[in-house]
């Protein structure tokens, strides 16, 4: 009876030790992802971050020094986490500010390939690997911010594993949310090479954020992160969910689809059918492929122009041919009701009325628990 007592004893210690713990868990969590908003207001100034709880289970540890595009991010620790030695980080990235340079960092947004290298000064070039399939593209604007970020942020997941800390949120909005995609995906797979410890756990909140890449980055991204751990949280009345703007053409289908062949099947019809459908089939065709080149001109080979004044050194990579951004992830939508907009009403002059912090919050706290 003695022995029975004792391996019991022995067997609640263990799993209560703090190599056995395990704070983060699948599925969306309301409560978790308000204190990560509150996490994420203290970006603002004052007069906003005041308007805003402080977060209750996390004290600030570090914030880095603003790089790339005016890109910034902080370190918050859950609290007792240097005592215990285990507990939750989180990584929480800054939105678009004032500066213009960060509005920059929205703009380039032509598709660069989901896996490659952006060559950002004489001396630094940034491998990144976000997808397999070559198909898979993203924004070219948000993956310079996550090159310039990544460097400290792989150092300070380094020092908190090191601590004892292996579990990570990954937590954006606005902006932010769209670099949390792409970090998420580059951290992912540095740990699918090996590149980053096997038993750390990452779980991603991307709020308010605009789409990331196209269909096959998104397909590869929620393959990566099903089973509860990345989340897509958006306000019904945001239009920043909305951005960028898409451009389908007949490039951006799967190998297998029925427009490949659709050429060689007007041939074969009968000439004055063959006029007809040729004219319909150009129509809705070569205006899409127009519109897409436009976009890469505009907001690719021009804008890459200011990139450089920005970062002195950098090169633009090739771009991809697709402007098919989609909204990526497994999405919570904050549904609005006329209660919402008695407090937050339409406004043509205020245009981020329904895109801040304290919009998403009042929708989040009538979530049911």
């Amino acid at each position: 009876m003695k022995n029975k007592s004792y391996l019991l004893i022995l067997l609640l210690l263990a799993f209560s030790s703090p190599t056995f713990a395990q704070y983060l868990k699948p599925g969306f969590d309301k409560q978790e992802y308000i204190e990560l908003m509150k996490i994420s207001a203290r970006f603002g100034d004052t007069s906003y971050s005041k308007k805003i709880p402080a977060p209750a289970d996390y004290d600030f540890a570090y914030r880095s020094p603003v790089v790339g595009l005016d890109n910034c991010w902080d370190l918050w620790i859950s609290k007792g986490a240097a005592i215990s030695k285990t507990g939750v980080a989180v990584i929480s990235l800054r939105g678009t500010t004032q500066n213009s340079v960060s509005w920059l960092a929205n703009f380039y947004a032509a598709m660069v390939p989901a896996k490659g290298e952006l060559h950002l000064s004489d001396s630094t070039t940034f491998k990144y690997e976000l997808a397999a399939n070559p198909k898979a593209a993203i924004h070219a604007g948000w993956i310079i911010s996550t090159a310039f970020l990544s460097k400290s942020i792989l150092g300070k997941i380094d020092s908190c594993y090191k601590n004892g800390i292996k579990e990570f949120i990954i937590m954006g909005h606005s902006q932010g949310g769209a670099i949390a995609y792409l970090l998420t995906s580059y951290l992912l797979n540095l740990q699918k090479n090996q590149q980053i410890a096997g038993d750390i756990r990452f779980k991603t909140y991307c709020s308010a954020a605009p789409k990331p890449g196209n269909l096959y980055y998104a397909y590869e991204y929620e393959a990566q992160t099903q089973n509860g751990w990345a989340y897509n949280v958006v306000n019904a009345a945001d239009w920043v969910p909305e951005t960028p703007m898409s451009v389908q053409t007949l490039d951006d289908f799967n190998v297998t689809n029925p427009f490949v062949n659709a050429k060689s099947m007007i041939k074969k019809q009968p000439f004055t059918r063959r006029l007809a459908l040729n004219y319909m089939f150009n129509r809705m065709d070569k205006p899409t492929r127009r519109a897409q080149k436009n976009y890469q001109k505009y907001l690719g080979t021009f804008t890459s122009k200011m990139v450089r004044q920005q970062i002195p050194g950098f090169i633009a990579p090739a771009y991809y041919n697709s402007s098919n951004y989609v909204r990526t992830g497994n999405t919570i939508v904050l549904f609005t009701d006329e209660d919402y907009y008695k407090r937050y009403p339409d406004n043509e002059t205020n245009v981020f009325v329904h895109h801040l912090h304290p919009a998403y919050l009042y929708l989040t706290e009538k979530l049911k628990n």
